[in-house]
């Protein structure tokens, strides 16, 4: 008798595996990211570390007419370094990452000067941090803090106004390092 409910027990285990697995959803492997274009002008961005679409020697390099194509978001708000607030236009922070395969759990964003500050990656979740490439309108030269300047949208939340986040924008942009 123990053996008979042995093997129906087995019997039992059987078939619901069996209708278990076909009842299963089949597995689609993730769309391909599509591959990120090589810069045909200078390069003003580059990204490295934790992505999975470089297009030069490891890691994405980006030219102003490749961060030009992305959609590009525009606002005003007060900074630390004008006196009035300022019109900043480029794309999502968060779109130029995506378009790298961006990995990881931090960025180290870096200026011309070798400024680095630590930016968790959530930031361009939460936030609509952009790399700005115009400045009122105009494309901002070194002088003017440019040609790139990562920056948070302080007006529109007002948990971003303070040393913290006025610390994680980055003028002058050059690079981010992905961890």
């Amino acid at each position: 008798m123990l053996i008979a409910r042995r093997t129906a027990l087995q019997g039992l285990l059987t078939c619901a595996l069996a209708v278990g697995a076909a009842a299963a959803p089949s597995v689609r492997a993730a769309p391909a990211e599509p591959p990120l274009a090589a810069p045909t002008g200078p390069v003003v961005l580059t990204i490295g570390g934790a992505l999975r679409n470089a297009n030069r020697d490891g890691r994405a390099a980006f030219d102003m007419a490749m961060l030009e194509k992305l959609p590009q978001v525009s606002f005003s708000t007060q900074t630390p370094w004008y006196p009035q607030p300022r019109r900043f236009t480029g794309p999502l922070l968060r779109d130029v990452l995506a378009a790298a395969g961006a990995q990881g759990r931090t960025i180290e964003a870096r200026a011309l000067n070798d400024y680095r500050v630590q930016i968790p990656l959530t930031d361009s979740h939460r936030y609509d941090v952009i790399v700005a490439r115009l400045l009122d309108d105009r494309p901002m030269a070194v002088r003017d803090k440019g040609p790139l300047f990562l920056i948070y949208p302080f007006d529109h939340a007002p948990e971003l106004r303070n040393s913290v986040f006025y610390g994680r924008s980055a003028w002058q942009l050059t690079h981010l390092e992905l961890r």
